[in-house]
């Protein structure tokens, strides 16, 4: 991926609650493929969900665009591959998801997250310091 900062990748299975009456994965769980990945991601950096609270942000989904390529069915195992692009400003990750046994690309997305500060509600146009000083220790890595 091109223009990455920080990446990582996990694998999971497509379960039976997570396809249709064709056993192909429904649209809409791709959304909670993608969170997968996300949090993968977050956990990586060492600002996931929990550290934003603790440190009085939430960083709800601005924008998020997918494009299904090929569909996932009951039973397939999947590989997420999540990739940090932007981080000061706002989070803006890139996502691929995978057939784990073929490599076949079934979907892409990006997704753009901007922090909020939870006691006023206000809209942050710079990322906390936190969240900047960890990514940037990893890009020294």
């Amino acid at each position: 991926m091109n223009g990455s900062l920080v990446s990582e990748e996990m694998t999971f299975k497509v379960e039976f609650y997570d396809v249709d009456s064709m056993r192909v994965a429904w649209h809409g769980n791709y959304v909670k493929f993608i969170e997968r990945g996300r949090c993968a991601l977050l956990d990586k950096i060492g600002y996931g969900y929990l550290q934003m609270v603790e440190d009085g942000y939430a960083f709800p989904v601005a924008e998020l665009k997918i494009k299904y390529v090929r569909s996932l069915a009951f039973g397939d195992e999947a590989r997420i591959k999540a990739s940090l692009i932007e981080y000061e400003n706002r989070l803006k990750i890139r996502y691929e998801i995978y057939d784990a046994k073929t490599g076949v690309l079934a979907t892409k997305a990006e997704s753009t997250q901007m922090a909020v500060k939870l006691q006023t509600g206000e809209t942050c146009f710079v990322c906390p310091e936190k969240l900047i000083t960890r990514v940037e220790k990893l890009l020294k890595k």
